[in-house]
């Protein structure tokens, strides 16, 4: 009998812990499933997914840099993948391809449910207006802060995300230099990778008081140069990405499997701490 296969796919997937995670969702409900690491170059992305696919494939999840190259490969696309442009999770179905994503609704659970954190009325500051920042904007917006910016090297990539989600509501985007800091913020989520990447981080220190929850995306076994600079900054809190990339997985996982596996005691096994 074969087993249902699934897997990551990115440029590179080297460093992923999701075969790990998926491994503890399965054993924990009892799903006879495998998930592998798929390293692709994005000129085979296309070839790559079609051959997963004639060949047993179920499901994929679909990081950087493909996220939104694989828009035009999805027959049926979730409404919080087509309003945040990008797709993190497909699903082979005999109707045909369905596209989500699920990064906006792991954030918020980690920071609402692990961690928390009430975000309604609250001010929140985001670094960063790129592929990261298009997937949780919408559902951070949901939650009804009281204001949220987002604030980029230029103007113009965060000015036109501000722009795709100021129907919902109260969002505006600014330079990194440019951060106001007239009211201390709640929440400030960073979307970038420049301090990973060795490059002077672009991080507003007056935004930051001893009530700012810091919150990276970004995720290592060891402190990531945002989190360090959190808590020299005497922030409330200096939490990695770690809650999230869980709890995406688990969403993913429901998507596929039809059963929503329980993340605290994966959270807890990975030896993650909130």
């Amino acid at each position: 009998m074969t087993v249902d296969r699934y897997g990551v796919m990115g440029y590179p997937v080297s460093h992923s812990r999701s075969p790990v995670i998926h491994r503890l969702f399965a054993l924990q409900t009892e799903q006879d499933m495998q998930y592998e690491l798929l390293q692709v170059a994005p000129d085979k992305l296309d070839t790559a997914i079609g051959q997963f696919r004639r060949t047993g494939g179920k499901g994929l999840n679909i990081t950087v840099p493909h996220k939104q190259a694989v828009l035009h490969f999805v027959d049926e696309i979730s409404e919080r993948a087509d309003t945040a442009g990008a797709v993190n999770t497909l699903a082979f179905r005999d109707e045909g391809v369905f596209g989500d994503n699920t990064d906006g609704i792991g954030l918020l659970r980690d920071l609402t449910g692990n961690l928390g954190l009430r975000l309604e009325d609250s001010n929140i500051l985001i670094l960063g207006a790129g592929g990261a920042t298009r997937g949780i904007v919408g559902p951070l917006l949901e939650a009804r802060p009281q204001s949220l910016w987002i604030a980029n090297r230029t103007l113009d990539k965060a000015e036109a995300l501000a722009l795709q989600f100021g129907n919902m509501g109260p969002v505006s985007a600014c330079q990194f230099d440019r951060v106001p800091v007239s009211e201390p913020y709640d929440l400030i989520i960073n979307a970038t990778s420049a301090g990973l990447r060795g490059e002077a981080p672009p991080y507003p220190q007056a935004a930051v008081s001893d009530k700012t929850f810091c919150y990276d995306l970004s995720y290592g076994l060891n402190p990531t140069p945002f989190s360090i600079w959190a808590r020299k900054r005497g922030a409330s809190h200096s939490v990695m990405g770690w809650g999230m990339l869980v709890e995406q997985a688990a969403e993913s996982f429901l998507i596929w499997r039809g059963v929503r596996p329980d993340t605290a005691p994966v959270l807890k096994q990975m030896h993650i701490s909130a």
